[in-house]
């Protein structure tokens, strides 16, 4: 009796086992109808899904912790560090520290998230606002090394890049936009109309939009003006610069912009962790910090995507998605590290690009002239790429002693583009107390 009982058992088990087979081959199979009826369930977005998560779990983020870095002879370091952000009323903070391509520090300081009280950790990702613009022309070195570009191609007109019948009709309004190359734009001297990007609801009114404005709409206000003068005569920073390289990017290599930048850029270099941020703080990452603005007028502004409500400027007061290749990557400090290192020319972490192209990169011209996606490569101070956001300020400065720094936060402070400056001077300082403390070690292998 107990025997046949059982067997009973085994087989009401084996039936539920292949009940539930025939379950998920039929939903299956479902699902590839579906796609092939252009309905939802498409195989391939959620192989898309799966390869996010993968490459997320590669991710250096998710193995490189405070505990890591937690040197006696550096706690003089922490300290300062520390004093730092609170004196700056800074919620949170990440630094990462490389030399000769070794990551030798990382590590957090402050919140993540304050109100879930949840620790910085060097692997939490953040919004790193213009240093977007160095990841940006590293794409397009790798362009050029694939011979799918050179930097002295024009951009537009018949023989440019951009020669489709939207832009052909935008630029025909000025013969001087045929003489624009990619090198103009990389070096900020396009010499454009405008740079609206950072001001949607006004651009909204001026062009009579129900929405809020798309990367076209700011093409059409920027483009039908024409340039201020002969592109390259002049030097002025420019965001909407970043956004026409963006589009060059997704021209050349027939894919979107972020796509190309992870595929060809990112997973090279051995990041995979690093996104195009979202504009609320619904849409972030789920180990992306919260970001703080801080106290004082302008805190709290129209939401560019619905002006009839308040927000804090740091989620809705720009379209941060849109931003792209000019200003809209995440990324922790520690894989920013190793993007860095992927493009420095020192032998360590393999360099995603040419050496010509490296050099291209980090030529310096004069103190007038901007180095391609750095903001300045001087022989003797070293190279920096700063970026500045409401609700974040990020710091890149490689040294010519092969020492690189990297300092992000997720608060913003009354000082705007210049606290880089500051993070700046407080890295000179530290590095003369403890540079030679630094362990010798490899935190990326």
């Amino acid at each position: 009796m107990k025997r046949r009982k059982a067997i009973r058992r085994i087989q009401a088990k084996g039936l539920l086992g292949i009940t539930l087979l025939l379950a998920l081959l039929f939903i299956c199979a479902k699902n590839i109808n579906s796609s092939k009826d252009g309905k939802s369930g498409s195989p391939d977005s959620d192989m898309d899904d799966i390869e996010e998560v993968n490459m997320e779990h590669k991710s250096l983020n998710r193995r490189i912790t405070n505990e890591m870095s937690a040197v006696p002879e550096l706690e003089g370091l922490d300290k300062k560090i520390k004093k730092y952000i609170r004196d700056w009323h800074i919620k949170g903070a990440s630094l990462a520290i490389v030399r000769n391509d070794s990551l030798v520090y990382a590590k957090g300081y402050g919140w993540a998230d304050k109100e879930l009280e949840i620790p910085m950790e060097p692997g939490h990702i953040m919004r790193v606002a213009s240093v977007s613009k160095l990841i940006t022309a590293a794409g397009i070195m790798v362009l050029q090394d694939q011979g799918k570009l050179n930097i002295k191609d024009k951009v537009f007109g018949p023989e440019g890049i951009l020669n489709d019948e939207f832009f052909n009709n935008l630029t025909q309004c000025d013969t001087k936009f045929y003489d624009l190359t990619v090198e103009d734009i990389l070096r900020h001297r396009s010499r454009f109309y405008s740079d609206p990007v950072f001001r949607s609801i006004q651009v909204q009114e001026y062009l009579g939009l129900d929405q809020p404005p798309t990367k076209e709409d700011y093409f059409t206000l920027v483009l039908r003006n024409g340039l201020r003068g002969e592109p390259g005569t002049a030097t002025k920073y420019s965001n909407f610069g970043y956004l026409v390289l963006s589009e060059i990017i997704e021209k050349v290599s027939g894919m979107p912009y972020e796509t190309f930048i992870n595929k060809y850029v990112m997973y090279p270099a051995g990041c995979y962790d690093m996104h195009i941020g979202g504009v609320y703080y619904k849409d972030k990452r789920k180990n992306e910090v919260r970001y703080y603005t801080n106290d004082g007028a302008g805190k709290f502004v129209p939401d560019f995507n619905n002006p009839q409500d308040t927000v804090e400027r740091c989620y809705g007061g720009s379209n941060v998605t849109l931003l792209s290749g000019a200003g809209g990557w995440c990324s922790s400090t520690i894989e920013l590290a190793r993007f860095v290192s992927s493009i420095n020319g020192i032998d360590g972490v393999h360099d995603i690009i040419s050496q010509d192209s490296f050099e291209l990169m980090t030529e310096y011209i004069d103190d007038n002239t901007f180095s391609l996606g750095w903001n300045d490569t001087h022989p003797t101070k070293g190279w920096n790429r700063t970026g500045t956001l409401s609700g974040t300020s990020a710091l890149i400065r490689h040294y010519p002693d092969g020492e690189c720094w990297i300092f992000v936060t997720n608060t913003c402070t009354y000082k705007g583009p210049k606290f880089p400056k500051i993070t700046d001077a407080l890295f000179t300082e530290c590095r003369k107390l403890y540079s030679s403390k630094l362990p010798y070690c490899n935190l990326f292998e």
